[in-house]
């Protein structure tokens, strides 16, 4: 089964997604098996992390932003603004898919992980991720 998920974000950052992957799952129709997820944009990524504290959220935005800065003299990708080409190494250096084992329908997650999109732009959109559970 594949399902394409439009996933709206306001701002840069880290976005829970695994309530909207857990409610794939309940549809599916399968007990057990794997869902795979491919986010459809070169600047923005997906990402299984803590979902318990906040903060583990906040210092991994602040670590890529210092990594990774916008408005650095060797960008000459700069036609849709000073995020575009850092957004675009961001997503180079973190994930364009993830595959989750689930079982009664659950993801097989860790206690105090979570998945989450990471938006790299600093405009509000929606980005699509494709589910495929088998």
């Amino acid at each position: 089964m594949i399902t394409h998920l439009t996933i709206p974000v306001a701002r840069q950052g880290l976005h829970p997604i695994t309530p909207v992957v857990s409610n794939v799952l309940r549809s599916a129709g399968r007990d057990e098996g794997l869902c795979s997820l491919f986010i459809q944009h070169t600047s923005a990524s997906l990402l299984i992390q803590e979902n318990y504290d906040d903060s583990a959220r906040i210092d991994l935005e602040n670590w890529l932003n210092r990594l990774v800065p916008e408005n650095d003299p060797l960008y000459t990708h700069t036609l849709e603004g000073p995020d575009d080409m850092p957004a675009h190494i961001k997503s180079t250096l973190t994930a364009s898919h993830l595959s989750i084992p689930f079982q009664n329908r659950k993801l097989l997650l860790g206690t105090w992980q979570g998945i989450y999109l990471w938006e790299h732009r600093h405009q509000s959109s929606a980005r699509t991720v494709i589910a495929h559970v088998s």
